[in-house]
């Protein structure tokens, strides 16, 4: 799988740009603030429906304007796929093959990427949200029915945390319709769980071979889920959803005083374990790095194993953060093997001599003018 091109109108700081990209390494290069992570950026709203970096759409549209469109060409095993994204006051639109799609969810994976930022050492090191909603999206990337049961779990979820802030101020609580929004609940949460343990075990296991590969066998990486489920119950969808349903009832006094739902997916955490040692609070930054670096290239596998495609990777200044033999590791693992989108202000040193046959783009002020290509090709902007 690859982006063979891109076209953007109005989209943050670019007016227009028409794009056509390498299957190979693509460097997106340009001093800081000129437009390099837009782009980025770009690539991955089309493939996710919203972006990394903001929860508000309209953020995405360039201010003297009222519309923004993004759309693509993506090749796949099974022949082109043309993808289009349109945001509005309205909301937005979504297009596979030029028809409308009624649901983000028919359209999401038809594109996946991978994105590897400064942040997401946060993965690591960072609290619990950061890492479900790693979970969230990559998954949801490979599993239609995971990102549909994320959804109802969502809309569930809130239903049931209103409905227990109304019990609050009610003398006579009514607890039937709340027993009834738990046995939901508890369906959508099973299905969640069971399909997060699942691709865990199958990323660990290629973040593993990995990190062991980074660190000269040294170290072991293994993966722990924490959720209030006991451990022993996380077998099948039915018996956690039974699980989950027992512990509602367990907490439903605390639940009703503090009018929030407190058990399920939505609580649950994901630990990293180095030599058996928890990484987050015990592993040095080095040992974080390595295995922040390990599960986002275990990801590059375990998409190629769940779709039959190797996803598009993006790397947003993620160089300027590793050092040498961690960058000489990435860069190894990826040449000749997924396309990949590179941010950076400079192409010398390591990464020059690392990068074969790169495909270069000058970016200047929301002006992209390729390599080689310097009179079209690239991106314009209006006055």
């Amino acid at each position: 799988m690859y982006l063979q091109e891109l076209q953007l109108q109005h989209f943050r700081n670019y007016t227009a740009a028409n794009l056509r990209f390498g299957q190979g390494i693509n460097v997106l290069l340009g001093e800081n603030a000129q437009g390099k992570t837009n782009l980025l950026e770009a690539i991955y709203v089309l493939a996710l429906t919203r972006s990394h970096r903001t929860a508000n759409d309209h953020d995405l549209v360039n201010w003297q304007t009222k519309t923004a469109k993004i759309s693509g060409r993506v090749v796949k095993a099974a022949g082109t796929v043309p993808l289009e994204l349109t945001f509005s006051r309205q909301g937005k639109r979504a297009k596979v093959n030029h028809l409308e799609q009624a649901r983000l969810s028919q359209y999401v994976g038809q594109l996946n990427v991978i994105l590897f930022a400064p942040e997401d050492l946060a993965i690591v090191k960072g609290a619990p949200t950061v890492r479900r909603r790693f979970m969230d999206m990559e998954f949801g990337q490979m599993n239609p029915r995971y990102l549909y049961n994320l959804s109802q779990y969502r809309t569930l979820l809130k239903q049931r945390n209103r409905y227990l802030k109304d019990l609050q101020h009610k003398q006579k609580k009514d607890l039937l319709f709340l027993s009834v929004l738990s046995d939901q609940l508890a369906a959508y949460g099973a299905e969640i769980i069971a399909a997060r343990l699942g691709m865990l075990k199958k990323l660990e296991h290629w973040a593993q071979v990995i990190h062991g590969e980074i660190s000269q066998g040294r170290e072991e990486l293994t993966f722990h889920y924490a959720t209030q489920v006991p451990d022993d119950q996380l077998t099948d969808p039915q018996t956690i959803c039974a699980a989950l349903t027992a512990l509602y009832q367990k907490q439903q006094e605390k639940e009703l005083y503090q009018g929030t739902t407190l058990v399920g997916p939505h609580r649950d955490d994901l630990h990293f374990q180095v030599n058996g040692k928890n990484v987050q609070t015990f592993g040095s930054q080095g040992q974080q790095r390595t295995t922040a670096l390990s599960v986002k290239l275990a990801e590059i596998d375990l998409m190629k194993e769940e779709t039959g495609e190797y996803p598009v990777l993006l790397l947003d200044d993620v160089l300027s953060e590793l050092d040498d033999a961690r960058q000489t590791h990435l860069l190894t693992a990826i040449q000749d093997k997924v396309q990949t989108f590179i941010t950076t202000t400079s192409l010398s040193g390591i990464t020059r001599q690392l990068i074969k046959d790169p495909t270069i783009f000058q970016i200047t002020d929301g002006q992209v003018v390729a390599d080689g290509d310097k009179g079209s090709g690239g991106a314009t902007k209006e006055d």
